[in-house]
């Protein structure tokens, strides 16, 4: 009896059929099930740009796999799998959630392979978080770079540092309206990106599964070739200016050096280990100076990977801790991204840039976003949910620890040494997004308070109990205890509460 190898639908590169020691026998050449479920998209209302492009990337993969893969439309994964191969034997690498994950495992004749698409196996990641009393993602970073002899040389660090992050944290370039780099590299349309656009259009049409968000043409890779060259694009005229201004924001230009690439790297269309190495290779020619070499790779083998394992290794209780005692409602106005009822510059055009992509940079998502909600005190399992469906790059794993624990501090400090929020003022030194706005950063009280300046002030008086107690924070309590108006401030963000900012 044959035995097949299923693959869901974030794991379409070839390093998912390749055989290894933890493969037996010639699964590399197994036939292959591949299972479009509709019953992800009931669960929850995606970006229809999401649903766009993993509908695209599968059956891409599937076109690319020719005979050797059985394609199989269903109600759900079960129904999928029983039309497909029956009671024949199955394999399948770990899945990338909780949910899938215990699905495979309680399915017979399914025997679950090791995860793959990542750098450090989990039992080296059990061993170095082994008896510690905090993950930090500083020590793992090191840890990584040194085990996996990433920008090293010999057993010192590329350039003498580890960590280039005083040199990768420039603001914007004054009275520029764009970064003024190498445009990304944008895929063109296929004859399957048509068939996904009609069947999503009769999904809404005819069963009732509903999306959020703008689908233009598709902006992300949806094939390996893609992938590919999108990889190259960023690598040869984006990387070498990626580092200095990774953090900064600027209206007119939303990708700025970023390189779109986590979408490909967790559908599985890329392997981080090539895209980490291009970049250091990239660095070894003189191509790029070490600081945007490292501070792009501290973002795939540092934090993508210790999110990675972060979601495994606290356990299913994580996605329920609320340390700050959060349980307001989001707004209809944010569910459906409504960028057009947001005054606030800021949050307006950032906003936008998700209702029309599904995507926007690591800064506007934590400083711009997720910082709105933390100071709203919104539920962090809500805003866990509304990330996970509004970008194109968002899965369970990615957006549970760095929601729950890096945006809103929900887990009291595991991931994180303070919360992360900011008034008005770092949005201001950070971008251009302040200009033409309504509100004023530097103004706590009146009809033209900033809602992010009100809002912090409100969020450290909510907690200063806590805050005073973290050395990180303490002086942010002091801050607030020097503010000749708090009383004022407090009731500007009163009258301010339940309207859009």
């Amino acid at each position: 009896m044959a035995v097949w190898h299923w693959l869901f639908g974030d794991q379409l590169g070839p390093h998912f059929l390749r055989p290894g020691e933890d493969v037996a026998g010639p699964a590399g050449d197994a036939p292959v099930v591949m299972v479009e479920a509709r019953s992800v998209f009931r669960r929850r209302r995606f970006h229809r740009a999401k649903a766009h492009l993993v509908l695209s990337a599968m059956r891409h993969r599937a076109a690319e796999l020719g005979d050797r893969v059985h394609y199989v439309r269903a109600e759900t994964y079960r129904e999928g799998l029983r039309r497909t191969v029956g009671d024949a034997p199955v394999t399948v690498h770990q899945p990338t959630s909780r949910a899938a994950d215990g699905l495979v495992r309680s399915l017979p004749n399914v025997r679950v392979l090791p995860a793959r698409g990542f750098l450090v196996p989990a039992e080296a990641f059990r061993s170095w978080a082994g008896g510690r009393k905090q993950l930090r993602h500083e020590d793992f970073y090191r840890w990584t770079r040194h085990a996996l002899g990433l920008l090293m040389d010999g057993d010192e660090p590329a350039g003498g540092r580890w960590n280039h992050d005083q040199a990768n944290r420039e603001p914007p370039p004054k009275h520029a309206a764009t970064l003024g780099v190498a445009a990304p590299y944008r895929p063109r349309e296929t004859d399957i990106d048509e068939q996904v656009r009609a069947d999503l259009d009769r999904w809404e049409r005819d069963e009732g599964i509903g999306f959020v968000g703008r689908d233009g043409p598709r902006t992300f890779p949806a094939s390996r070739r893609e992938a590919l060259a999108a990889l190259r694009r960023f690598v040869e005229h984006r990387l070498a200016t990626f580092g200095p201004q990774e953090d900064s924001m600027l209206a007119g230009d939303a990708v700025m050096s970023h390189s779109l690439l986590s979408s490909s790297l967790n559908l599985g269309l890329l392997d981080p280990a090539e895209v980490v190495g291009a970049a250091e290779d990239a660095w070894r020619a003189g191509h790029v100076p070490v600081q945007s070499a490292e501070g792009f790779v501290r973002q795939v083998a540092g934090w993508r990977e210790y999110v990675w394992h972060t979601y495994w290794y606290f356990g299913e209780d994580y996605r329920h801790r609320n340390a700050l005692g959060h349980r307001a409602a989001l707004p209809d106005w944010f569910l459906e991204l409504d960028a057009d009822a947001v005054t606030a510059r800021c949050l307006s055009t950032v906003l936008a840039q998700v209702r029309d992509t599904g995507w926007t940079h690591h800064i506007p998502r934590l400083m711009v976003l997720g910082s709105h909600a933390l100071q709203q005190g919104w539920d962090p399992r809500a805003v866990t949910d509304w990330f996970h469906r509004c970008f194109v790059d968002g899965y369970d794993w990615v957006m549970l620890p760095n929601v729950i624990g890096m945006s809103q501090y929900a887990d009291g400090g595991l991931m994180t040494t303070k919360p992360y929020t900011s008034g008005g003022a770092y949005i201001h030194r950070m971008s251009d997004l302040c200009g033409g706005c309504a509100y004023r950063p530097g103004d706590r009280t009146g009809d033209r308070a900033c809602p992010y300046t009100t809002g912090y002030w409100s969020f450290v008086h909510r907690h200063r109990s806590r805050l005073a107690a973290n050395p990180r924070t303490a002086r942010a309590v002091q801050g607030l205890d020097r503010l000749h108006d708090v009383e004022e401030v407090l009731r500007t963000r009163r009258r301010q509460d339940g309207n859009p900012p």
